[in-house]
């Protein structure tokens, strides 16, 4: 894969259906003459088109490329890593939970992390007023803010509020007001109860169900006219959330009525509850009335939100609904007064229209057919596709006249096989083909040369009245999703992984006082950028090399407008370095570094150098620095200028940026280059950078010998192993180690559990949502200097020996929950415990204030074994190796690692297998 590929497809993530710039942008000519690289004479892709090649099928995309290892195995990783083939169910948004919840101080609660409901944000700051929104944080008016609490919280008898951190409100102060009080609410979850047939008027009670899998504030409904006291359902989970402590905290009691049946057996249930008994507050210690007071106040407000909406509103409208709003509401600057009438029209659409386009935003399409469409919640299908056609939402055809032109390839993606052959043997000069894409292609072409007229009709024939998202409406709503997740690779379906139980986030504080993008042309310039790089991974897919070339051209060209040194105003200046990611510029920066790999393919060392060199002047204070310059000088090496490359390989040691393995290999190229008569000074790290790595060779039975295939040997119990396995065998057997096979895993596995107060510690402007696995500046500088005390002070204690005991402090509270590096399933406790208890104190805090203070650059490259033994019951030892097959080398990183593992005190070595 192209260096900088697979980071341009985490950035772009899901791909857009739709691309509103895409034909301007590629026929937009490019004023600087300098970067038109379109008309070069060289032609990566079509110079190669003459050559005998094998031509392969993807199983992931069912595309063709040819079959050799490396293009074989970038292109899977490609697909893979873009989940080319991935399909969203259509239960995606049915388990979605997305409500507004309120305002739990942190030192009130105690997070229960067994399962995260989808209310949440994480402890959002956020203005109430919604017309400002943002803007009256940075005007610095005195807007009042309120902390958002979205994380499920239990509070316990040792964790009761402070004094005037409860929101002032009217709940009664008095026990004998809340006794006798009606709550108006539903039963829910009826698919997993017995008891199917209801009557208006069944009495009813409730209990608790602390053991409930899937939610551990769980409160089931059950009927107290049966003796048998059979279960009828749940009550809703953000009313349980906060109902369920005072139920157990204030031994409350609740009995009601059915109100009303619903139509569906599985639908919602309406209720009525009335607090029957409430235990007397002298029993509990002096914060018991405030706690009473807020978690009270809580289920006033969620019971009154949940009957602002009718109890035929299906769960996920309700909650799209919601996301939408929210993200209106705090982002309402960004969206033109248009985007914002458009929205607003889709909520006095009628439920089956709001319902419909739901359904069909989160299928893959773009197009439908009318007739394989199917819900049972929406009743008129006809009457939904009109309203969402007459509000924009939708297009649609009904006959060969709706067709527009620019469609034509979409809908035939839309046949079947067999549908696009019959079309195609009724032309007699249209190519036949066997495969799908072929097919179409070849339609097309006849299309656009006027061949087959009649097209538009043979394809309704088959297909019926067709239906698919505007493009305004796929605009908004994407624009809304990357608001919301910040990223490309998060989408609604997070929501359903969380309401599941397979996903939990962590808990933390979101402290907002800057908006990411501060005004709308920094956003839809960030997305014309973003439309680049899709359209450049489009592009390498389809081994376009023109149009590869032009996305080139068009990052380079824009580039100039965004340069700090031109445009960054004073306030700008001011924002937090690690908001960058969120420019057009870093995009682009993305894109041109992805076509100097390119280039570089294509022995087109000039036009790489000249990009390197912008990519330099226009990003003076950037971690990736460190690669531009070293592909600089072996690009500079290539063109046969030495001098010129050394000279670049000697200024990039200056440059502080440039770090880990990127500056040990600049100081080798030093010393490579720099021999006399270049330069007769031997350069003050030559000791360093030659010191010698312990290393030890073993002879090994191999069993295939073919390259680009992992090497596999025969072990010592005869059995198939890889070179990992063959090092471990040797080591249990002459030192009697014990190990794991980890590289990376382990060591940032340890780190997070070591750090996590520290990483999820409270700093503004890190967390935007409920969904991050890590912090916004965990790979920048700032994460250290913005919380260098706290990381200090807790140092200090792993330097002293409290390092097991943190370790299994957060392994037990946090087991299960998301975060960047750990792998829960991986490591055992038992293993970590061990690792850190043989390591010692100031060996890991000095690991740990490495990775804090650059998470960046040292998150990769760590030895592959992690190797441990003890001596008697309260002493041990460790040992780090990395392992070499006969045809692998030390790579820059690796190097690095290895010399700064030894200076921190570690036992290190290199672990070779040679076949002879």
């Amino acid at each position: 894969m192209l260096n900088g590929r697979e980071s341009l497809i985490r950035l772009v993530g899901k791909r857009r259906r739709f691309l509103p710039n895409r034909g301007s942008l590629l026929s937009t000519p490019i004023s600087d003459e300098k970067c038109n690289l379109v008309e070069s004479k060289v032609d990566g892709f079509k110079a190669r088109e003459n050559e005998e090649y094998v031509w392969v099928t993807c199983p992931v995309c069912g595309g063709r490329f040819r079959s050799e290892d490396d293009v074989m195995n970038s292109h899977l990783d490609a697909c893979l890593s873009r989940r080319t083939k991935r399909k969203m169910t259509q239960r995606t948004l049915l388990n979605f939970n997305f409500t507004s919840q309120s305002l739990l101080p942190s030192s009130f609660c105690e997070i229960e992390n067994n399962l995260v409901d989808d209310n949440d944000s994480s402890f959002c700051k956020i203005p109430l007023n919604r017309q400002t929104g943002l803007q009256g944080t940075l005007d610095g008016s005195n807007e009042e803010l309120v902390d958002v609490d979205l994380s499920i919280c239990r509070v316990g008898p040792s964790s009761l509020p402070l004094e005037n951190e409860v929101t002032n409100c009217d709940v009664p102060m008095n026990v004998d007001a809340v006794t006798g009080v009606t709550l108006a609410t539903f039963i829910v979850g009826r698919k997993f109860s017995c008891e199917k047939d209801l009557n208006t008027g069944e009495k009813i009670c409730l209990l608790r169900d602390p053991n409930n899998a899937k939610d551990p504030n769980a409160i089931k409904v059950l009927s107290a006219d049966s003796r048998c006291c059979k279960e009828l359902g749940f009550l809703p989970r953000e009313l349980a959330q906060f109902l369920s402590p005072m139920i157990d905290m204030y031994t409350l009691t609740f009995e009601g009525y059915v109100t009303s049946i619903p139509k569906h057996s599985f639908g919602a249930v309406p209720i009525q509850i009335v607090c029957c008994k409430v235990m007397a507050f002298d029993q509990k210690d002096s914060g018991g009335i405030e706690a009473f007071r807020f978690l009270w106040k809580n289920v006033i407000r969620v019971v009154e939100s949940k009957n602002s909406y009718s109890p035929s509103t299906i769960r996920y409208q309700q909650n799209f609904c919601l996301l939408i709003e929210e993200v209106f509401k705090t982002n309402h600057h960004l969206f033109s007064n248009d985007d914002k009438s458009f929205m607003e029209s889709f909520f006095s659409l009628p439920d089956d229209s709001q319902r419909l386009f739901v359904r069909l935003y989160t299928r893959k399409g773009p197009w439908f057919r009318m007739s394989s469409l199917s819900y049972p919640e929406i009743l008129n299908f006809e009457q939904a596709i009109k309203e969402l056609f007459e509000k924009g939402y939708a297009c649609y055809f009904e006959n060969s006249n709706g067709i527009q032109s620019n469609d034509i390839k979409e809908i035939l993606d839309m046949l079947t096989l067999s549908e696009l052959r019959e079309i195609v043997s009724m032309i007699k000069s249209c190519t036949r083909g066997t495969r799908k894409q072929d097919l179409v292609a070849s339609l097309f072409s006849c299309y656009e040369a006027g061949v087959c007229p009649f097209l538009c009709d043979a394809i309704l024939k088959r297909t019926g009245s067709c239906v698919k998202i505007s493009s305004k409406a796929e605009s908004v709503v994407w624009r809304a999703e990357r608001l919301f997740f910040l990223n490309g690779q998060q989408d609604l379906s997070a929501f359903l992984l969380v309401d599941l139980g397979i996903v939990k986030f962590p808990a933390y504080k979101c402290t907002i006082t800057e908006p990411i993008f501060s005004s709308r042309s920094d956003l839809l310039a960030y997305e014309e950028a973003i439309e680049v790089a899709q359209v450049m991974d489009e592009s390498l897919d389809k081994r376009n090399s023109e149009s590869v070339l032009k996305c080139i051209e068009i990052a380079n060209s824009r580039i100039p407008s965004f340069t700090p040194k031109a445009s960054h105003s004073a306030p700008y200046e001011l924002r937090p370095t690690f908001f960058s990611c969120f420019s057009a510029t870093w995009v682009y920066s993305k894109v041109i570094f992805l076509g100097v790999s390119f280039l570089e393919c294509e022995r087109r060392y000039n036009e790489a150098v000249d990009l390197l060199k912008k990519l330099l002047d226009c990003f003076p204070c950037d971690g990736r620095r460190g690669n531009w310059i070293l592909r600089l000088s072996i690009d500079l090496e290539h063109l046969g200028r030495q001098n010129e490359s050394l000279s670049v390989a000697e200024e990039g040691l200056l440059d502080q940026w440039v770090r880990a393995g990127s500056r040990m290999a600049l100081q080798r190229r030093v010393l490579r280059l720099g021999k006399p008569p270049r330069r007769w000074k031997v350069p003050s790290f030559a000791n360093l950078v030659k010191r010698k790595i312990k290393e030890v060779h073993i002879k090994g039975r191999p069993l295939n010998s073919e390259a680009g295939l992992k090497s596999l040997f025969c072990g010592e119990d005869d059995k198939l192993c890889g070179v990992e396995q063959l090092a471990l065998q040797y080591y249990a057997r002459e030192g009697g180690w014990i190990g794991v096979h980890t590289e990376s895993g382990i060591w940032l596995t340890i780190f997070a559990l070591l750090m996590w107060d520290i990483i999820f510690s409270d700093v503004h402007n890190v967390f935007f949502n409920r969904f991050q696995t890590a912090p916004l500046d965990l790979e920048t500088d700032n994460f250290y200097s913005a919380r260098k005390s706290l990381i200090e002070s807790h140092l200090q204690k792993i330097h002293d020996g409290m390092a097991e005991e943190l370790i299994i402090l957060s392994w037990e509270i946090h087991l299960g929950t998301a975060c960047r590096g750990v792998n829960w399933d991986r490591h055992s406790l038992t293993e970590l415990r061990a690792a850190v208890s043989c390591i010692g104190g100031p060996c890991l805090a000095l690991l740990c204030r490495n990775l804090a203070q650059d998470y960046g650059s040292w998150s990769s490259g760590m030895p592959d074994l992690l190797l441990w033994r003890f001596h008697g019951e309260h002493g041990g030892e460790a040992k780090l190796v990395e392992v070499k097959g006969p045809r692998d080398h030390l790579s820059e990183q690796q190097r690095a690692w290895l010399l700064l593992l030894m200076d921190c005190g570690f036992n290190a070595e290199v672990f070779k297998v040679r076949t002879s």
